[in-house]
């Protein structure tokens, strides 16, 4: 390939990993305007957010399949078309339009999720360290933006305008990823399947498959439950509202520079034991400092920080696994896919059973305590994964 192609696929990987979370974390702040000007009741909130991580867990492994027989980058360019499709029909004021529009959002992302890290592993075999920390350091990145300017847009232009404006990543990612895949030699443009290559049902009969799919369903349970909760938390413990959202944007700021490193450090075994054990230990001990430092403004700040560092380094370390664990790129693909099927159905189940039991209990002890042990086994996965050596479906004896 030319080396302007390899410009444009660079570039195209870093816009749509800016929309892999962004059509998501925009909505929240927007809430009020759509109770305002739709009608939505707080629980169709909720499904705002549940709806898109439903998806991912129910097409991750149809879209890895289409992706090893048509192609990943003509997969992921259709996909691309869907994102935006959707984040333009979520505009139409009808809430129902909204909630399906939400459905066909969660679509176009599920072909980033699963399709980028097998993309990168395959136009840019040398270069994958660099651009796996670009990639995910531009999704949370860019994220941040999202959840910080949706309502200041809103205010200023008005719900429709806003959710226009921000939509527009998706478009300059569209329009990139086009030429990109437009430029790309035919002869390259699809995967051939050999005959040593396996389907998922007999990838899940290796041991590692199984403990790449925990690492990952642990890492989104804890994540997405205290996205959800932590604000919540810190206001039952007495914190103003104002208080407990800087607390909830140090947590999420703070995981940006670990998502940027994490695939530096993790080229060497011993930098892949040290993420295993700071993420198992970050969100381990500062879930068990939440109930210990109830009431110091400090310690919570330090806190925050001390999860924010794990989750930073939990998605990266997975795509990590996903590529230096597997053999070829249509390995990736599928084990991406598996993976991020039951992850994202635990990030989906995660915040509700965690207000369930908080509902129950009257006490978020028993919550924090589950994370806590979530954690730790999450961290010894880790350490297991990175001991074993990486999966070979030509190799493996698939029983």
């Amino acid at each position: 390939m030319q080396k302007r192609t390899y410009y444009w696929l660079a570039a195209g990987i870093l816009f749509i990993a800016a929309n892999l979370r962004l059509p998501i974390t925009m909505m929240p702040p927007l809430v009020p305007w759509l109770k305002n000007n739709l009608g939505l009741s707080t629980s169709m909130s909720g499904l705002l957010t549940t709806i898109p991580l439903i998806v991912f867990a129910l097409l991750s492994p149809t879209i890895a399949n289409l992706g090893i027989k048509k192609g990943n980058a003509q997969v992921l360019l259709g996909t691309l078309v869907t994102l935006v499709v959707g984040c333009y029909l979520r505009i139409l004021p009808n809430k129902w339009f909204l909630l399906g529009a939400t459905l066909i959002v969660g679509v176009g992302i599920s072909g980033g999720n699963v399709l980028l890290p097998a993309v990168i592993q395959e136009y840019f075999p040398h270069k994958t360290v660099i651009l796996t920390s670009l990639y995910t350091f531009m999704m949370g990145f860019i994220a941040s933006i999202g959840t910080g300017t949706s309502a200041p847009l809103a205010q200023q232009i008005g719900l429709v305008g806003a959710m226009a404006v921000i939509s527009l990543f998706g478009v300059v990612a569209l329009l990139i990823w086009a030429m990109a895949v437009h430029q790309l030699p035919h002869k390259q443009a699809k995967q051939q399947v050999t005959p040593h290559n396996h389907g998922n049902s007999q990838l899940l009969k290796i041991p590692l498959t199984w403990m790449i799919i925990f690492f990952f369903g642990a890492q989104s349970l804890l994540y997405y439950s205290m996205l959800t909760w932590l604000p919540v938390y810190w206001t039952n413990t007495g914190f103003s509202t104002t208080i407990s959202g800087l607390l909830a944007t140090i947590f999420q700021l703070c995981g940006m520079p670990l998502s940027l490193l994490t695939p530096i450090i993790a080229r060497k075994r011993s930098g892949m034991y040290f993420i295993s054990c700071l993420m198992g230990g970050g969100f381990g001990f500062g879930a068990i400092l939440l109930l210990v430092c109830r009431h110091n403004f400090v310690w919570n700040v330090l806190i925050a920080i001390l999860l924010g560092v794990a989750a930073g380094a939990s998605f990266s370390m997975c795509v990590v696994f996903f590529q230096r664990r597997t053999s070829s790129v249509i390995e990736t693909a599928q084990i991406s896919g598996i993976a991020q099927s039951v992850g994202y159905l635990l990030a989906a189940c995660g915040p509700v059973f965690s207000g369930m039991i908080n509902s129950w209990t009257h006490s978020w002890v028993p919550v924090m305590l589950i994370y806590a042990v979530i954690a730790v086994v999450m961290g010894f996965d880790g350490i297991m994964i990175t001991n074993h050596p990486p999966l070979n479906t030509q190799k493996d004896k698939i029983v």
